[in-house]
């Protein structure tokens, strides 16, 4: 593979969601970059300056688009004299718990059909180990007709983007990279190197590299099923749990987790993705699948927790009215994807309770379309509820203040604190 002149690289970002629109306005400042999305609506959304996913403002995006090489498409032929083609979509599970690799499979596909001599495809996104080099590699060679590590190459960089957060940017956040050799690797480690100002860290081989990524969700997964474990516990022996972890964090090396739902595109996700290729190596994962299985019971337990503390108020339960607070997947974010709040949802519609839900980040008519349930616009102390739950640690509930919540209930309530966003002697229950 010939060494490639700076100012001859053209970048193809392939998938514009969380994850590839940040990292394609970072290759821009340096390469001429093209964003390639299926969705003609998150294309058209994109080149009108406008970034649902809230990763990206709108005054940098136009900023980008107009004066760097940077272009938005969703036509194939606009990517077609691009050499390296980075692959960014979302790898979710199915109905089974099963992985759902046909995005990740139609996006290589897409490449295939165009990739030429020389060119260089990397994966970003999360797989189990060997997907790349087992899965993919056979469909690019399929689809182009010519041979892996000699016609063309590859590499896999996982991405380690933190939706919602601020503070670590892309820039910002070490990358972990390989190649398919290790003329490769290096390749890819300089072009990655060249955008992150956190540094690489350049790894032997591409099986590697996704086993890293894969296992980082998964321990993150564990540590929380067992803190939602303990809170079970100390719940039932009505010890506060907060205080005991406060107490706890006092000594240097205890791990600090909250209990909570575990949701979203990866923590909830990816874990299914190791034990899935464990099990066809004849392996059944016991630790990973129980912490899989605690966390997934979640939404459940907090909802016959709310139910009980309303019942030890004489609180009728049949079509009391609820109203939850937050619907997305984590705080201070419009990601909805895989949310566990719609299981709490789901098993408080079993005792005919009447629910309302608000979150200021989430968008009305995708959680509609998705799950099927109308969010509020606004909240109004006019409506007074028998229970209050607060779900999601959204900044507006915190700056709104307990009291504005108090306002919204009636006089024999319960304000239920799932994320301990107000002390414990201003509400009435807390995970």
């Amino acid at each position: 593979m010939g060494q490639q002149k700076p100012d001859k690289t053209k970048v193809a970002i392939i998938g514009l969601g969380y994850v590839g629109l940040p990292l394609a306005l970072e290759f821009s400042k340096k390469f001429q970059t093209t964003g390639f999305d299926i969705s003609k609506h998150r294309v058209e959304e994109l080149n009108s300056f406008e970034d649902s996913t809230l990763e990206v403002e709108s005054s940098f995006l136009e900023d980008q688009i107009k004066n760097f090489n940077f272009r938005i498409t969703n036509s194939i032929e606009e990517i077609c004299d691009c050499n390296i083609f980075i692959i960014t979509v979302p790898t979710p599970i199915d109905a089974s718990k099963k992985p759902n690799m046909l995005p990740l499979f139609e996006a290589t596909k897409l490449v295939g059909k165009i990739l030429k001599k020389d060119d260089l495809v990397i994966y970003e996104s999360t797989v189990y180990p060997g997907a790349t080099e087992e899965e993919c590699v056979p469909i690019l060679e399929e689809e182009s007709k010519l041979l892996f590590n000699l016609d063309f190459f590859c590499g896999y960089s996982p991405e380690r983007i933190n939706p919602g957060d601020k503070s670590h940017t892309i820039s910002q956040i070490k990358k972990v990279t390989s190649g398919s050799n290790i003329k490769t690797a290096k390749k890819v480690d300089e072009l990655y190197s060249s955008i992150i100002d956190a540094g690489t860290y350049l790894v032997p081989s591409i099986k590697i590299a996704e086993a890293a990524k894969i296992i980082e969700n998964t321990q993150r997964d564990l540590n929380i099923a067992l803190i939602n474990e303990l809170s079970i516990i100390f719940n039932t022996m009505n010890i506060d749990t907060e205080e005991v972890l406060r107490a706890a964090e006092t000594k240097w090396n205890f791990l600090s987790f909250r209990p909570g739902l575990v949701g979203g595109h990866c923590i909830g996700v990816d874990p299914y993705y190791l034990t899935h290729k464990a099990q066809l190596l004849n392996y059944q994962p016991e630790i990973i699948l129980a912490g899989r299985k605690l966390n997934d019971s979640m939404g459940i337990y907090v909802a016959n927790q709310l139910i009980k503390s309303m019942l030890l108020k004489k609180i009728k339960i049949d079509a009391a009215r609820v109203l939850i607070l937050g619907v997305t997947f984590k705080e201070n974010c419009p990601d909805i994807r895989n949310t566990k709040v719609v299981d709490v949802i789901k098993e408080l519609e079993q005792f005919n309770m009447s629910i309302d839900l608000y979150d200021p980040w989430a968008d009305p008519q995708e959680f509609s379309e998705i799950y099927g349930h109308n969010l509020l616009t606004k909240l109004s102390s006019d409506k007074k509820y028998d229970a209050v739950l607060i779900a999601v640690a959204h900044k507006e509930f915190k700056e709104n203040g307990v009291k504005f919540i108090k306002d919204l209930c009636n006089k024999n309530s319960i304000i239920y604190d799932l994320k301990y966003l107000f002390p414990a002697t201003e509400t009435d229950k807390r995970l």
